[in-house]
Order: C-alpha cells, then structure tokens, then sequence
C-alpha cells in the first residue's frame, strides 16, 4: 500500500486517467476487444496469486468479526475468477457503443447532422469490499472508451491490488494506454473525499455500495454523481396469484443471494390470500434461515413462530441479509402505497393472474425495475443481456436500471457542411 499523501495519489492517478481518455476516445474496437480477451485469460492464468491476495483480505476480515455476508461479498474463488473471465469476454463479444449514430438529418439549408455516441471520459468508481467490481467497471470503461479510477473499500485492498496488477498488465500488453486503469491504492479516507472533488481530471462518479456510502458521496462530491444501488425491493402477492409460483418467487427473491441490492426485503400480502399464504411462506422461509419481522396481522395469522413486530425501521431497511419484514396490505393500492413510502426505487415485483392489476403496478410503481410473476434477483446487467454492468442506477438523469456500456456514454453532435455562412 502507498505511503504517499492521499490527496497526492489521487490526483496523479486522476491526471494519468485524463491523459489515457484522451486516446481511449479513438481506441480502434479491435484493440478494445483484444484487450478484454486477455485481460480475461490474465485472470484465470494467474488466479492462485489472486486468491492469496484475497486470502489475506479474508483472513483479516474475520479477525475485525465481521459478519458471514460481508466475508461472503469479500471471498474470491476459482469459480468467481471464472465468473469474472466471462463477464470480460461477453464485454468484449457485445458492439462497440461509441461511435454509434445515434440519429441523422438533413437541414433545409443542406447541412448534415448526426447525433454520435461518445465516452463520457474519466469515470471514478467508489466502492465498498466487492473485488469483482474491479473487473467489470474496468471491463465496460475501457470498451465504452473511458479511463477509469477505482477506490474500493480498504477491506479488500490486497483483492484490488491484484486484480488491478493483472488486468493493468494485460490491457497494456494488447495496446491500451498507460493509466487507462488506475486504482487509489492509500486506504486513507481523505482519498475517496479527494476523487470526489477533482472535477478538473474526472467527468463522473459512480458510487457502488450501501445507503451510507452513496449518501455521503451525493451529498460530498463535486463532480457530477450516477447514483446506484440501494435496494428496498419489495415482492406483493395479491389476491390472484398463483401460490405455488408465489412461494417460489419469494423464496428466491430472498434467499438466492440475500447480501445483494436487488434482494427482497419486505413481502407484502393481500388480506384475502395471507390467511393461506403467510404459514407455507413463513414455513418455507424459516427452513431457509431467514428471521421474519412482522404487522400484528402477518403475527396473529403465522402463530407458530414467534415473528418479532416490525417497526417503522424495518420497513425502511435494506437487510443485505436472512432477514425479511413481512405486511399484510388491504389491496394493490394499499401495496403501492407502501411501496412509494419505503421503496428505493430499485426492483419491485408482483405475483398475480389478474392483467389489470399487473398493469396498474407497472403503471404507478415507480422504480428502475418493475416485474410481474418473477423474482427481483434478475435486476443485473448479464441478466438482461447487458453483459456485465457497473451498477444499477436508480436516479433518472441519464441513466436507470444496469448500466451497461451505452449509459457509459455521452453524445456530441458532427455537422458537414460545405461552406454555409448563417444569416
């Protein structure tokens, strides 16, 4: 780890990136590719130095005691270095969105104008102890044509230096300019609060992590900031659905992978099916591990467990864990309305067989994802066909839901023109 000033690495890496975006701009999209495909076979050829660096991230990780899910985001293996791999290998297998036409006219006066898709230039990324973040956002920057700057969270430090080792290494060897990848390496906490500031080297920042975390970069930064990722998503099963596909959804929605963003954290439940419902649900749920906080209706009708009553809080909180807030709701309105009190904007989903009632919830939920009869946990870049993406946006400047390489462009407009003079 560096010993130089924060605020001293962070503009070198900054300046570097700036230096680097301006002959990423025009990287031909061969030399892109190539690089992502051996930056892809780096990892796998080198992933025991990986996870020894992983290991000691780990080892101290679980010294600190801190909990199951946090070590679980942490972990590396062979088979999330594979998964890596591929995500860089479907980047690379996906068109190249700059240079793209985004639209074309003809003026009366004869002029050309086009509407072309360009890199948005240096992207910051700040993020918490996620070390696969590292490879895709370094992924999708380079094939969308940007630099990129990267501050992970100090728990995964020795991950980050690793990974940013190899790919660094392998982007270079297949021709990407030095600096392209740059990773703040000091763990001090005044380099985060510099990235955020430099607005003379970075065009964006995008924050990936919990509520705190992005919160404070909103309200810190200076440079224009993508808000991502905070997810309260809730799964309503109204009065029509299906129960079976229900129970199905709910448990997936919560248990596939509880410590991630598009995970459900409140069930809410139509009064006239949660008398039949809520015991298998809760039944299910518990067999699975997960800690049910309930209104006095969902505890008066799930009498065999001693559901704890849920509070203003729990209806607010992103758990990231095996832990479930549970309501019973009068109707769909009631469900949407609170939805629009506690929801995140994130992924919000409906179990039902009534069209109407799936359209008044697409129509009047508001949110980057809304789904009918399917589980919230889809809310991913490689899910929808994005290849991998840097984050789910849940704001609606520029960008909503996976952010894959078009919403890590801009546009500018090229007119041709042969010698018209305005009047």
């Amino acid at each position: 780890m560096k010993t130089v000033p924060a605020q001293d690495e962070v503009a070198s890496k900054a300046r570097q990136a700036r230096e680097a975006s301006r002959l990423l701009a025009s990287l031909p999209t061969r030399v892109k590719d190539k690089a992502l495909l051996a930056m892809a076979d780096a990892l796998e050829e080198r992933q025991q130095f990986i996870l020894q660096a992983n290991a000691a991230d780990v080892r101290r990780a679980q010294d600190k005691g801190l909990g199951e899910v946090f070590v679980d985001r942490l972990l590396l293996s062979e088979k999330r270095i594979a998964e890596m791999a591929a995500g860089l290998r479907d980047v690379a297998a996906l068109p190249d969105p700059v240079g793209e036409v985004v639209a074309g006219w003809r003026r009366p006066n004869g002029l050309e104008i086009r509407k072309i898709r360009v890199p948005l230039g240096v992207i910051g990324i700040i993020y918490e102890s996620r070390p696969n973040v590292t490879v895709d956002a370094a992924g999708l920057c380079l094939k969308a044509g940007n630099a990129v700057v990267l501050r992970g969270g100090s728990e995964a430090i020795e991950s980050n230096i690793a990974l940013v080792r190899v790919i660094g290494q392998a982007a270079g060897r297949a021709g990407v300019p030095e600096g392209a990848i740059g990773l703040i390496e000091t763990t001090d906490r005044a380099a985060a609060e510099a990235l955020m500031r430099l607005n003379e080297f970075v065009d964006v920042l995008i924050p990936r992590g919990g509520a705190g975390l992005i919160q404070t970069v909103v309200n810190t930064a200076t440079v224009p900031v993508i808000e991502t990722g905070v997810g309260n998503c809730h799964v309503f099963v109204d009065e029509t659905a299906d129960l079976d596909m229900a129970e199905a959804i709910v448990i997936n929605a919560k248990c596939q992978r509880p410590g991630v963003c598009n995970a459900m954290e409140t069930l809410l439940v139509h009064q006239e099916i949660a008398a039949g419902f809520l015991p298998r649900a809760a039944r299910s749920l518990v067999a699975q591990g997960v800690e049910l906080r309930g209104c006095e209706r969902t505890r008066r009708i799930v009498r065999e467990f001693e559901i704890a009553q849920a509070t203003e809080d729990d209806w607010r909180a992103e758990y990231l864990a095996l832990v479930l807030a549970v309501r019973v709701v009068d109707d769909l309105d009631r469900a949407i309305e609170h939805i629009t009190t506690y929801g995140t904007k994130h992924s919000e989903a409906i179990v039902t067989r009534d069209f109407d009632n799936a359209r008044t919830f697409c129509d009047r939920v508001d949110a980057a994802a809304v789904y009918v009869n399917a589980s919230t946990r889809f809310t991913d870049g490689a899910q929808f066909g994005l290849g991998a993406e840097i984050g789910i946006s849940t704001q609606k400047l520029h960008a909503r839901g996976p952010m894959g390489l078009r919403e890590l462009t801009s546009t500018k407009y090229v007119i041709f023109g042969d010698g018209q003079l305005r009047g």
